[in-house]
């Protein structure tokens, strides 16, 4: 069993940058692909960025290329979503989830543990 907890979400105003962590405990931590999700209000909670085993590949959602770096350091069992030129629609609930095959995933079904959320509120 893997415990996940999210930190570092927060009220920012448009341009701004956040970073989010997820402490992780239990399970393997540095054999498992790790991802970051966000679920807006009345929407389905949707792919955002992940991170494979090795931390040597990365992939990220359309609508984030370029402002947001995921990272993991595995001595402390973290995963980071660095977001930079936050935007109103990047409000959201982000989620963090572990997969544990290695190598990434991009769908909810793939992941098999997942923390409580934190929110992230962009204000215009």
């Amino acid at each position: 069993q893997v415990q996940l907890v999210e930190s570092g979400g927060g009220l920012v105003q448009a341009g701004g940058s956040l970073r989010l962590s997820c402490a992780a405990s239990g399970g393997t931590f540095s054999s498992y692909a790790l991802g970051w999700f966000r679920q807006a209000p009345g929407k389905e909670r949707r792919f955002v960025a992940a991170i494979s085993w090795s931390g040597a590949m990365s992939y990220y959602g359309d609508s984030v290329k370029g402002r947001f770096t995921i990272s993991r350091d595995d001595a402390m069992n973290t995963v980071h979503l660095r977001m930079n030129n936050l935007k109103p629609e990047d409000t959201a609930v982000y989620y963090c989830a572990v997969r544990k095959a290695g190598n990434i995933g991009r769908a909810r079904a793939e992941y098999d543990y997942w923390g409580q959320g934190t929110q992230v509120t962009v204000s215009s």
